[in-house]
């Protein structure tokens, strides 16, 4: 995705909680840019895991430079089409 990467690993245990992570470098830009991005990214997920993220699954959310540029509503349906990839491979 342009604005993240998402990495989804399960755990392994009986447990069925949503882990989450969040992630932005240096690269991206400067404090407040990373902060800004991390509040984005915070945003999705609370309106995203809930319904599509992946039971006994932890979620990490890389942000990408440019991330900011692009309207949160196309980030959101970038977060969906993300997570329903990674439900299907971790599906097999």
């Amino acid at each position: 995705m342009p604005g993240f990467v998402l990495l989804v690993r399960p755990r392994g245990d009986d447990d069925d909680a949503l882990g989450i992570g969040y992630t932005v470098s240096k690269k991206v830009g400067n404090a407040v840019t990373r902060n800004r991005m991390k509040r984005r990214l915070r945003a999705l997920t609370r309106a995203a895991l809930p319904e599509s993220g992946i039971a006994g699954a932890d979620h990490v959310l890389i942000g990408r430079p440019g991330g900011n540029d692009i309207v949160f509503a196309e980030l959101g349906e970038h977060l969906a089409s993300a997570l329903a990839r990674a439900a299907k491979k971790l599906a097999k």
